[in-house]
């Protein structure tokens, strides 16, 4: 650190101490300005302009120092200036305070985060010499972060001091009139009839009312600056217009039909989405063969002959298809169009924040108008830039589907719970499968005892499991499709017939022109949505994978209830969306279950926790069905039993956790779980079982040993000799 920076240091810190050691803070507040009252009155009006002096002065120096009394400075400036002195005093030194606040923060703090984060700095500030003045402004008139904190923040961007200074002085001048004039009536109450006068009811109104009155103001002219250029149309064809016809958009249809909204359904392919097509429905039922295949292969251990699996690959996916087809009917287009849903079979464009461009499947086009707009358009396998591997027609979640061999050798590049799921799924068909993972583990959003469960697992049922493995080139040598990957220093190159990429998603945005209405994809190519899940306009939103940050089904259908009621009803009435307790299942064998923190994610971010387990080996329910392995893991902070996170492996830990989910949604601890009772043998046990285990390391050892005591001397005062004499007989 500089020398300038240490003198600026120690300069701040000895007049943080003279303040504090003078009582500056005894004489900012109100009781000492009643006090003292008539003796300042008097001083005033006998040097005013001096007065005048002193009081900037010392406003600026509070402020400038993040000091406590800016509100009560500002309220002597009306009771003891009135209005006029008052406004352009206070609005004079509140502006060099924060302009001073803004400049100390700049130099002590920005360079240094520029030389760790440049990067994210650098986003930041692009943001702010885009939006910089508006939301500046937004802050200034409705106070949701205290004053000396925005002076703080905006000082290590790059905003430049003088639009700092006068967006501040402009945007703070309403909220100072309001307290300088509320200054000015506390000023006049003479007796309690003034109280109840009516400049100070109204006064004391204002100051009530501003932050609501701002809030709409703010918003009014938010929603004229981001619709400005745009016309909107005098009369809608729909209430709302989804794009997208899987989860998230079958979720807003069905919501909007629901309220008798005029709601139409555009998709482009088939109804469902990924999840009904290419993802959750298709993956589970391949996963169940996998597991009747692993029975019959271990039958043995329900004390039956094992017996060698035969089946016919061809047959494994023709069921695949029969259960799509049998699941399908759920999100068909009859069945929407019968709760009131117009499906469009076409691909969707934006023209405007309020209107489409539709090309029907058959050809024609047409436009369409809706006061809101759901966007709900899912994603895609993502496919790494490596060398090679378009060569080799990769397999991926979407295209798997259509095979009809099964590949002897099936290399998945992958170590999440996609490329996981299938890789076991595959093995235990049959296949000789090499998992590649870039990772030190596989599951890298689970804690490392997690990810060794299913490794040990994956190992055990043959899976070849190349962790720290990076892949990096693609051949075919001699007719062999060869993959080449960097482990360590070293090259490894790996034979196989087919290639599986589970690298993780990408969200479907081409073809929607969302440049024509200023939308920018983020870097993971999501779209950017805020809390209400709009996209830029207050009138269009997003929701599911093309939206983020979680890619799962009913993460898509959770985000899809705030993003339809909030644009059939925002203008009432505005959700944001509620991420605390989202559960997640990782379908492999066993089953990886979540919900709320992982361990790895409480320390990360700061947070004491303990951790209760309770292994599965001990239930009834498990050793009978010889299914014996994995356990339940529970976070709670130290000494409660409120649940922080929660994660089960093992068989039906999806079902488990469900009762975790719920605990957690409602504010329940493991005490009510314990307080439950539970059906005898069930798999459902097990959670309360870890709430009993939570109970006995809780225990009150203080008062189980008065107990103990309470109940010698209820068995009588001989009692304590009685067991001696039987100890001695018995021996």
């Amino acid at each position: 650190m500089n020398t300038g920076k240490l003198v600026l240091i120690g300069t701040i810190v000895v007049a943080i101490a003279i303040f504090w050691g003078l009582g500056g803070n005894e004489w900012l507040t109100l009781d000492a300005l009643k006090t003292n009252r008539l003796a300042l009155e008097q001083w005033i009006s006998e040097h005013l302009v001096f007065a005048l002096g002193i009081y900037g002065i010392a406003y600026v120096f509070v402020t400038a120092l993040s000091l406590p009394g800016a509100a009560v400075m500002t309220l002597a400036g009306g009771a003891f200036f009135g209005n006029w002195y008052g406004l352009i005093t206070v609005s004079i030194a509140s502006t060099a305070g924060a302009s001073l606040a803004f400049l100390i923060a700049r130099f002590l703090l920005r360079d240094t985060l520029l030389s760790k984060y440049r990067a994210t700095i650098g986003k930041i500030d692009r943001g702010i010499e885009k939006d910089g003045v508006f939301y500046l402004a937004t802050l200034r008139l409705v106070p949701v972060f205290p004053f000396f904190l925005i002076n703080l923040a905006m000082g290590l961007t790059g905003m430049k001091l003088r639009t700092y200074a006068l967006v501040s002085w402009l945007a703070m001048l309403p909220g100072t009139f309001v307290y300088v004039n509320a200054g000015t009536q506390l000023g006049q109450i003479q007796s309690t009839a003034d109280i109840v006068s009516a400049d100070l009811l109204l006064s004391f109104a204002l100051l009530g009312l501003f932050p609501l009155i701002a809030k709409f103001v703010v918003g009014f002219i938010r929603r004229r600056r981001v619709y400005a250029g745009w016309r909107k149309p005098a009369h809608f064809d729909y209430n709302l217009l989804v794009i997208g016809g899987g989860s998230a958009g079958l979720v807003s249809a069905y919501i909007a039909a629901a309220v008798r909204a005029k709601v139409a359904l555009i998709e482009k392919h088939k109804m469902g989405g990924d999840c009904l097509n290419t993802g959750c429905v298709p993956s589970k039922a391949l996963i169940r063969s996998a597991k009747a295949a692993d029975t019959l292969r271990h039958a043995n251990r329900y004390g039956l002959d094992s017996v060698p699996v035969t089946g016919s690959f061809r047959s494994i996916m023709s069921r695949v298809k029969d259960v799509i087809a049998r699941v399908e009917p759920h999100d068909s287009p009859e069945r929407y169009r019968k709760l009131g849903v117009d499906c469009i079979s076409g691909e969707a464009s934006f023209v405007s924040p309020w209107e489409l461009e539709v090309k029907h499947s058959d050809g024609r086009s047409e436009r369409l108008t809706a006061r809101s707009i759901v966007v709900a358009t899912g994603g895609k396998p993502a496919m790494p830039p490596i060398p090679g591997l378009d060569n080799m027609q990769p397999l991926t979640s979407e295209n798997l589907w259509n095979l009809q061999e099964q590949p002897e050798r099936l290399l998945v590049l992958g170590g999440g719970p996609i490329g996981s799921e299938l890789a076991h799924a595959f093995a235990r068909l049959g296949c000789k499968v090499i998992q590649v993972e870039r990772g030190e583990r596989l599951l890298p959003k689970e804690d490392a005892d997690v990810a060794s469960v299913i490794l040990k697992r994956f190992q055990a049922d043959g899976i070849d499991v190349r962790l720290n493995h990076s892949a990096v080139e693609f051949r075919t040598e001699e007719g062999e499709k060869v993959a080449y990957c960097e482990h360590g220093e070293e090259r490894v190159r790996i034979p196989f017939d087919q290639v599986l990429v589970a690298v993780g998603r990408v969200a479907n945005t081409a073809g929607l022109n969302l440049e024509r209405i200023g939308v920018d994809t983020l870097p993971n190519g999501t779209v950017p949505v805020d809390e209400d899940m709009s996209l830029r306009y207050p009138n269009v939103f997003a929701c599911g994978d093309v939206a983020g940050p979680y890619q799962f089904t009913h993460a898509a259908a959770h985000q899809a209830w705030y993003a339809a009621v909030n644009g059939l009803f925002g203008q009432f009435r505005r959700f944001r969306v509620d991420y605390r307790v989202m559960p997640w299942v990782t379908f492999t064998s066993p089953e990886v279950a979540r919900v709320g923190l992982s361990e790895a994610e409480a320390t990360e971010r700061g947070i004491a926790f303990e951790v209760t387990r309770y292994g599965l080996d001990d239930l009834d329910r498990a050793i009978a069905e010889s299914e014996d392995y994995g356990f339940i893991k529970v976070l709670t902070p130290p000494g409660k039993d409120k649940i922080l996170g929660a994660v089960v492996v093992g068989a039906h830990a999806g079902e488990i956790l469900a009762e975790f989910t719920l605990a957690m949604k409602h504010g329940l601890g493991l005490n009510k779980i314990l307080g439950t009772i539970h059906p005898y043998p069930t798999w459902n046990e097990s959670a309360k079982y870890a709430a009993g285990e939570w109970k006995r390391t809780h225990a009150p050892e203080r008062i189980l040993k008065l107990l103990e005591k309470l109940h010698g001397w209820r068995r009588g005062k001989g009692h304590g000799e009685q067991e001696k004499r039987k100890e001695v007989t018995t021996g």
